[in-house]
């Protein structure tokens, strides 16, 4: 009796680097996506692992899918279709930034999502060394730098704001609840009444610690009903 072996033609000899590739990719753009996820994200493990899964794969059919293809007219570049995973994960990222009362959030995830990109490209051309290093650098930019930046001095520990708003509305609640929707913790130095001609008043002198910009803060203040001026002054000025 004879057995008759056919060849099946998808089994080749890359399939062995490409499965360890594809699992690369898993592993390390997972532990991106729990530290997004620990740090509750809006793109948390699973997105993060099909992105750098889809990436790796897009780029191993790029690099094995046309191998065979090639003539003496057309040469197969595998550069191409990756190339084009960098724009396809930049409509990705835009997903998951939003701006909320003039402050942009999510800015960090979408750079996280990027990078889970690269990794998984990085992995699935063989790479992977790179793939290791540039999870590793995310968890030390994540965990270790992101603390250091938050104690780094910023323009508004240095700046107070004057804010006048009418007396025995709840008006200071409000503006409480709006620095700290948009990240700011509120000291509030001084409050004096005082009286105009639309009835009484309260000037508050506050300091606002925070990274949004001050500036966003003011504008939004100045909309709320109930608020009569708002000023920005130097820490070290005097208050009138």
């Amino acid at each position: 009796m004879r057995w008759i072996v056919m060849e099946i033609p998808w089994i080749t000899d890359s399939v062995g680097p490409e499965l360890l590739y594809l699992a690369a990719a898993f592993i390390l753009c997972g532990v991106i996506g729990v530290e997004r996820q620990l740090s509750q994200k809006s793109a948390g493990i699973r997105t993060h692992m099909l992105v750098g899964m889809g990436s790796a794969g897009f780029t191993l059919v790029s690099a094995y899918g046309f191998s065979g293809t090639e003539t003496a007219t057309a040469i197969s570049d595998p550069s191409r279709i990756a190339a084009q995973v960098v724009s396809g994960i930049g409509f990705l990222g835009a997903g998951v930034i939003f701006m909320r009362r003039d402050v942009v959030k999510g800015l960090t995830t979408a750079a996280a999502i990027w990078l889970t990109a690269a990794v998984g490209m990085a992995c699935a051309a063989g790479l992977i060394v790179l793939g290791v290093a540039l999870t590793v650098l995310h968890i030390v930019a994540a965990t270790l730098i992101a603390p250091i930046v938050r104690r780094l001095p910023n323009a508004s520990d240095r700046t107070s704001l004057t804010v006048r708003y009418v007396d025995g509305r709840g008006i200071l609640r409000v503006i409480l609840e709006v620095a700290g929707e948009m990240g700011y913790q509120t000291t509030i130095r001084s409050t004096q009444q005082v009286r105009t001609d639309r009835g009484l008043a309260i000037v508050a002198h506050m300091q606002f610690r925070g990274r949004p910009p001050l500036q966003s803060l003011v504008a939004q203040l100045t909309e709320l009903a109930g608020v009569e001026g708002v000023a920005i002054h130097a820490a070290s000025e005097e208050m009138e």
